[in-house]
């Protein structure tokens, strides 16, 4: 039961399940036929003995034994109703008899078979060639043990035949090879044609009254094999033949390279091959069929009517083919067509249709027999290359229903071989005179037509050769007026017809022939019967279409005058010819209209917001919170800021807004604007930061020299980094400039129309060495943000009220760095996704913008709104008459007071040091005068004096001016203690004259 169910999973088709489920069974086994069996695929033979029912959908095939042929359904599959199909036919395996018996010399063979090949119950008719008489029974019958049941009948030649007993006319024989099966069975229809042809002229009395034509013939199949036999019997068997007429070009290309040996004319009813035109290789070759290469003028100027610029071919491997297809490739090439697709296939076409479908070939000529046919357009139907995409240029001269007739060698259905072909075209020779007028026959085209189905055994469209029976016809007809001419001519040189032989030396009929041939000019049933200079046929073209599995005319090409007819009844299945290629649109992706609005909107109240904060910023200038909060570097962060946001109105801008010569300056305008936009604002905040850290962070004795760094030293930073920008981006504009590129995505179909794709594409900016660029400016704006994190954080506890916003700035630093870190590997990683590039990008400069305006500027405006701070600032202005009133002013106010001071305490103390002096020179010159004996002593206080004062009074005066405050001290202190108390010389004072 296991082995049932999974069988019955695997077996049956998933659109299949649902109907099963209401079906309780399936089909019984069917008994084998006698000397048959069936193959049960995918079972093994335990499943075949255990199953007695086998599920929905499901094939069986019947098989025979070894000389046995099947009569009836070789597949039959289960229906839901549990019956096999066509249960009506009955399957059988029937004994072969010899093949043997379907061929007679000299004669041909009528077989009734319910299959290809003879088994029991086939019927065989024999019939004998004009001038031969039947030996032996004239028909045979094959029985249930494989054997006839008489001997194989012989045709000999009736020696009567040349006197006859009331005609005086000498026989002229034609030997022809027909071909009743095989590739192109045409003898069905021509070898009828030829014989009404025959009867015709011998009726003529005007047309070789001393001659009568008859035709002996064989069948060909086709085959250059088999014919090479029949050539053989023919010229080598009596009676002489005095023109040879084969059909299919293989067959014709046989005849015709051996002709000239035996000094023969050949004339074809039925070869296209372009191979034979040569006339180099083929002399004495003629023929009613055109040349194969007739067909693709027309192609041609089809290809061009419609549009098609691109190709696709499949042919059978057989050299009419190939040389039609190297003509047609030709052709295609000066009409700048191109074909881009070839394939081939000896009997198999299965891998040839795979791979036209697999290089999507839309336009496809196939050159191939008919009984080849089949078999490509049931491949077709399997890889669904037909339908509305697709455009088939067959050959015209298949029998009209030759999708329809039963092929064991296929697997497809009548219904399915129908879809298949459905809409093809064909390009066919015009085969018959389409003014209907009467010809050298006496008949017009259309009678001749209603005379031939008169004597063929089936109808038109089953019949082998119909469309080529016209040809057949007249090229009888061109033989018995180009006799009719060369008999006249020999009749000048005392010539005989009759008097024709093999041999080379007697070449002057053969000559004479030959000129009549290349002269012919007469209005068949065909139309206009002339031979080129190469002896193929000159003729109009038709054009026919399969219209509910009908033929109809939808135009002529006259090829001479390169002129063509159309009647309007062409028709498609999408109402208009196919593309000749999978139409590829491409399709630009623009960014979402809504989102850049709303984003647009966003960074103009942004720019608003910067004016705003740039005009308090200039208007409070004077206000000393404002000025210790370094304004001109302020109004750099707002205008950087205001700069930044408007970077994002060209990063929005695509093809949906501007044409494509705009877009290299647009490329321009993003990256100089993000570029100068972030110099200025973050280069600002990170000159406050890093003046903050060099100053309050390092050690006391070079903290003293950095406190008075000057203003210009801050811009002259902003400077430099705003330089570094303006120098990299100029370098990269100038070496390898922004450019716009196109980034494409995969093809997709768009929902209804199988015949095109959509070709994604999206425009960005970018150059050739764009990752190279960018990982320059990403790395240095990455390490510039790095360390402004590092000096915010160093600077967190720091407090000082030179840059009294520093904590706001660093909180700014710190906001700016996570979102630029973020957002530049994000938006290198979707960067094909445009709506989400964008809005990353630009959501990024937005908040990075409004975080930084909001930061630095919110709680000054706050601060001076809630305390009123600028009108008090503006009103102690107004007082002291003063324009600038800020506590640097005061300090250095008060710093001069304090010096002049000082200075006043030094005049005073120098002119007491000089009394001093003076005091104690005269008291030394005194005792001098008292005590002479104590001079040596004065002497040495004297010298003690000058050591410890300085014997020059411009030194100390020098001394005191040196920026030495213990110095300073001494000599200021010089005085008694009552006069130092006075002055309260303490030095404290003096220190505030260097500070």
């Amino acid at each position: 039961m296991e082995t049932w169910i999974l069988l019955f999973t695997v077996l049956v088709p998933p659109s299949l399940v649902s109907e099963s489920r209401n079906i309780t069974r399936g089909c019984r086994k069917i008994r084998p036929p006698p000397d048959g069996g069936i193959r049960y695929p995918g079972l093994t033979q335990e499943q075949i003995h255990s199953i007695e029912i086998l599920p929905v959908a499901y094939e069986i095939e019947f098989v025979c034994r070894i000389n046995r042929e099947l009569d009836g359904p070789r597949v039959r599959k289960c229906l839901a109703n549990g019956m096999w199909t066509e249960m009506e036919k009955r399957s059988r395996c029937l004994r072969n008899c010899s093949r043997l018996a379907l061929k007679l010399e000299n004669g041909h063979v009528v077989t009734r078979s319910p299959t290809r090949t003879p088994v029991e119950g086939t019927v065989v008719e024999y019939r004998c060639n004009p001038g031969f008489i039947l030996v032996g029974s004239s028909s045979l019958v094959c029985n249930k043990y494989g054997k006839w049941n008489a001997s194989k009948p012989i045709c000999k030649v009736d020696r009567t035949v040349n006197r006859l007993p009331h005609s005086s006319k000498q026989t002229l024989y034609i030997g022809a090879l027909f071909p009743m099966s095989g590739g192109w069975p045409g003898g069905q229809a021509c070898l009828p044609a030829a014989q009404m042809a025959l009867r015709d002229v011998n009726n003529r009395s005007d047309i070789l009254r001393d001659y009568e034509l008859q035709l002996i013939y064989h069948d060909s199949k086709c085959d250059p094999g088999k014919s090479t036999k029949y050539l053989y019997e023919l010229l080598y068997n009596e009676p002489m033949k005095i023109v040879l007429m084969p059909g299919c070009s293989g067959v014709s290309t046989l005849v015709a390279e051996a002709a000239r040996m035996w000094n023969l004319i050949v004339l074809s009813y039925g070869s296209s091959s372009p191979a034979l035109s040569n006339r180099q290789r083929f002399p004495t070759f003629f023929r009613t069929h055109p040349s194969a290469t007739l067909h693709n003028p027309t192609r041609v100027k089809l290809f061009k009517r419609w549009g098609w610029t691109k190709i696709a071919t499949i042919q059978q491997t057989t050299e009419v083919f190939t040389s039609t297809l190297d003509d047609l490739e030709q052709r295609v090439k000066e009409a700048g067509i191109e074909i881009s697709v070839r394939q081939s296939f000896l009997t198999d076409p299965g891998v040839a249709v795979k791979n036209l479908k697999r290089q999507d070939a839309r336009i496809i000529v196939g050159l191939f027999y008919e009984t080849e046919a089949r078999k490509v357009f049931c491949e077709v139907y399997k890889e669904k290359l037909y339908g509305k995409k697709y455009v088939w240029f067959l050959i015209g001269w298949y029998a009209d229903n030759w999708f329809k007739t039963q092929d064991n060698n296929i697997n497809c259905t009548m219904q399915q071989m129908t879809e298949a072909v459905e809409g093809h075209l064909t390009t066919e020779i015009l085969m018959v005179n389409p003014t209907n007028s009467r010809g050298i026959s006496k008949m017009t085209s259309q009678e001749f037509l209603e005379k031939l189905q008169t004597v063929i055994e089936k109808s038109p469209e089953e019949t082998g050769g119909y469309q080529e029976a016209p040809l057949a016809y007249d090229a009888i007809w061109a033989l018995a007026l180009a006799l009719n001419k060369t008999a006249q001519e020999l009749e000048k040189k005392q010539m005989r017809l009759d008097q024709f032989n093999y041999h080379s030396q007697n070449r002057a009929i053969t000559d004479e022939l030959y000129k009549a041939m290349n002269s012919s000019s007469f209005d068949g049933v065909s139309g206009h019967v002339v031979f080129d200079a190469s002896g193929s046929r000159m003729a109009w073209t038709m054009v026919e279409q399969l219209q509910d599995a009908k033929y109809v005319k939808i135009g002529y090409y006259d090829s001479t005058n390169d002129n063509m007819s159309f009647f309007g009844t062409d028709r498609w299945f999408g109402g208009t010819p196919p593309a000749d290629h999978t139409k590829v649109i491409p399709t630009f992706r623009y960014l979402s209209q809504k989102l850049f609005v709303s984003v647009s909107v966003l960074a103009g109240l942004g720019i608003l917001l910067g004016i705003i904060c740039l005009s308090f910023n200039i208007y409070n200038s004077n206000v000393r919170y404002i000025q210790n909060s370094q304004p001109y570097l302020n109004n750099m962060t707002a205008v950087g800021c205001t700069l930044a946001l408007a970077a994002v109105f060209p990063l929005g801008l695509d093809g949906y807004h501007i044409h494509q010569w705009h877009f290299p300056l647009v490329c321009q305008a993003r990256v100089w604007l993000l570029g100068l936009g972030f110099s200025l604002a973050y280069g600002s905040m990170f000159t406050k930061i890093w003046w903050v850290h060099t100053v309050f962070t390092k050690k006391d004795d070079k903290k003293e020299k950095r406190k008075h760094l000057e203003p210009w030293k801050l811009y002259a930073t902003v400077s430099v980094l705003l330089i570094i920008d303006v120098l990299t981006l100029a370098v990269w504009q100038i070496v390898d400039p922004l450019h716009r590129t196109i980034e494409e995505f995969s093809k997709e179909a768009p929902a209804g129309d199988q015949g095109v794709l959509i070709l994604p594409q999206l425009e960005h900016c970018s150059s050739d060495k764009m990752n190279t660029w960018l990982g320059i400016v990403y790395g240095y704006k990455g390490l510039l943000l790095l360390l402004g994190i590092f000096l915010a954080y160093e600077t967190k506890s720091v407090s000082t009220e030179k840059i009294n916003d520093h904590r706001a700035v660093g909180m700014a630093i710190y906001n700016v760095a996570v979102l630029c870190m973020i957002t530049a590997p994000v938006t290198m990683i979707v960067s094909s996704q445009q709506d989400a590039a964008f809005a990353f990008a630009s959501l990024a400069v937005v908040f990075s913008v409004y975080i930084t305006l909001v930061v630095l500027f919110v709680p000054k405006m706050r601060r001076l709104i809630t305390r009123g701070e600028w009108q008090s600032e503006q009103q102690d202005t107004m007082k002291t008459g003063s324009s600038t009133n800020n506590n640097d002013e005061e300090k250095s106010r008060q710093l001069e007071k304090e010096n002049r001071e000082l200075e006043k305490i030094i005049v005073e103390k120098e002119e007491r040091i000089l009394e001093l002096r003076q005091q104690l020179h005269e008291r030394q010159q005194l005792r001098s005068r008292r005590r002479p004996s104590a001079a040596a002593v004065a002497v040495s206080k004297e010298s003690y004096a000058d050591n410890h004062y300085g014997n020059s009074s411009a030194g100390t005066v020098s001394s005191l001016y040196q920026p030495n405050p213990p110095l300073v001290q001494r000599l200021a202190c010089a005085e008694p203690a009552d006069k130092m108390a006075r002055n309260n010389c303490d030095g404290s004072r003096v220190h505030l004259l260097y500070k």
